[in-house]
């Protein structure tokens, strides 16, 4: 018997005994209001959530907010939402976003436990623009209100592989003696309009 099948051998007689995977049924978070919940969650991480009947209305709303009153570039990829001052999907280079003031985009769903927004990496012709607009705006329906991360998972399960992302809410860090800083490597703020 060579060193190979001895060192093989030894560890088949010294494994441990099989055992059943643990019943994981009874994780996650369940939350009487989810909707609640998420836009406690997202204040909580600094976001700001504002919940609209339709597309119009959000519209009406974000013609409100001061940031996007005085933002001079705007890339809008919610229809009816918001101006778009520029084709996102002409512009060759991110660098060209770097005067971004407010990029509207559309969620594909949320996360009540931690006020997370997916977004889906295909529809983002440069995927720099998350991080690079001074104020984020995202859109998700009231509908699509998942309770917890394990839901989030399990409904991102059978997709083909791509890039996507959770964000929730704006860029922040902090430092050894806990000193916050909101827009450090991103977007100042991060506002989530839920429709319906």
């Amino acid at each position: 018997m060579d060193s190979r099948e001895a060192i093989l051998g030894a560890l088949r007689r010294n494994a441990p005994a099989p055992a059943d995977l643990p019943d994981l049924s009874g994780l996650g978070a369940k939350h009487a209001d989810p909707v609640r919940q998420f836009e406690e969650s997202l204040a909580g991480v600094g976001g700001a959530c504002l919940r609209v009947p339709d597309i119009a209305a959000a519209d009406a709303a974000l013609r409100k907010i001061p940031f996007y009153a005085g933002a001079r570039k705007v890339i809008s990829l919610v229809p009816g939402l918001g101006r778009a001052d520029l084709d996102f999907e002409s512009i060759p280079h991110p660098h060209a976003l770097q005067d971004l003031d407010v990029a509207v985009l559309p969620g594909d769903f949320a996360v009540a436990e931690n006020g997370a927004v997916w977004l889906e990496g295909r529809r983002l012709h440069h995927r720099a623009i998350f991080v690079i607009t001074d104020h984020l705006v995202l859109v998700v329906g009231v509908g699509e209100i998942v309770a917890d991360m394990h839901e989030a998972y399990a409904r991102l399960e059978g997709r083909e592989p791509a890039y996507g992302l959770f964000i929730s809410g704006p860029s922040k860090t902090a430092d050894i003696e806990q000193a916050l800083v909101i827009g450090a490597q991103g977007a100042r703020s991060c506002t989530v309009f839920l429709v319906g």
